[in-house]
Order: structure tokens, then C-alpha cells, then sequence
């Protein structure tokens, strides 16, 4: 198992996370716990209500949506995020394709990071809005 600070590269990558300081980083590697996923394991599934979000360390997964892949995922991703906003069913399936080692964050964890990193809120909204925009960009042009 990696020291947290390891981490910190991959949560950085993430982009809901990329506005953070190296300090609220730290405090999501801590709120964090790492786990391993054999390769193979369908562990998101479309349409299931999500509780948590993986952020790969290591390895590749496949992101399926309505039965079609649509991506590939490696190291610095992260799935399921929504799930921890609004608790809502996951967008696609996700399979480990190779063995995985994940960072998970749980609701009642990153509720907590809410209200320990006051500005963390701001800094995920803004991504997110710009998720939203890049999204609209590519449907609408």
C-alpha cells in the first residue's frame, strides 16, 4: 500500500479535483481508502443507485454505456463522482480489465471534506460547470 501522499498526482489529475491545493488533497487522500479490484469485476453498474467514487491508481477499466463501450479508463480517472452529489443511479457499467487499485471516497467522507474544506464546494462546482459546458459544446456545437 502507498503512503497518501503518493496519491496526491492522481487526485490532481482528477478534474473535479485539479483546483485543489496540495492541502485539500491531502485531506481527500485521507478521507480516502485504497482497495484492489480483480480484473473482470463489474463493480459500477448503469442504472444501480451509486453510494461511492473510485479514482484509479493502477491498471484499466472499461466503461460501458447501454451495453456499448464507450471508454477506456486508466490511472487519474475517477467514476461515480455524481453518485456523491446526488446519490443519484450510475450513467454506465464499469469492469476492471485489468487488476485494479482504486481510492475509494464514500458519501459520509466526502460530507465531511464539504465541511472541513469550506472552498472545496466552490472549486467542485466550477468544474463541474465546466463539465457541463463541455458536454453542451459537444452536443450542440
Amino acid at each position: 500500500m502507498a503512503g497518501r501522499n503518493d496519491y496526491l498526482e492522481h487526485l490532481k489529475a482528477v478534474p473535479l479535483f485539479a483546483a485543489c491545493s496540495r492541502k485539500e488533497l491531502q485531506r481527500i487522500a485521507r478521507a480516502s481508502d485504497e482497495t484492489t479490484i480483480a480484473a473482470g469485476t463489474e463493480f459500477v453498474r448503469q442504472g444501480e443507485i451509486g453510494r461511492e467514487a473510485f479514482v484509479i491508481v493502477q491498471g484499466q477499466a472499461r466503461v460501458d454505456r447501454n451495453g456499448k463501450k464507450v471508454a477506456t479508463l486508466g490511472p487519474g480517472a475517477c467514476i461515480g463522482e455524481l453518485a456523491l452529489l446526488d446519490k443519484g443511479p450510475r450513467t454506465a457499467t464499469v469492469r476492471a480489465e485489468t487488476p485494479l487499485t482504486v481510492l475509494v471516497l464514500g458519501p459520509r467522507e466526502f460530507s465531511g471534506l464539504l465541511d472541513e474544506v469550506p472552498g472545496l464546494s466552490h472549486k467542485l462546482l466550477t468544474a463541474l460547470a465546466s463539465r457541463v459546458r463541455e458536454l453542451d459544446r459537444r452536443v450542440f456545437g
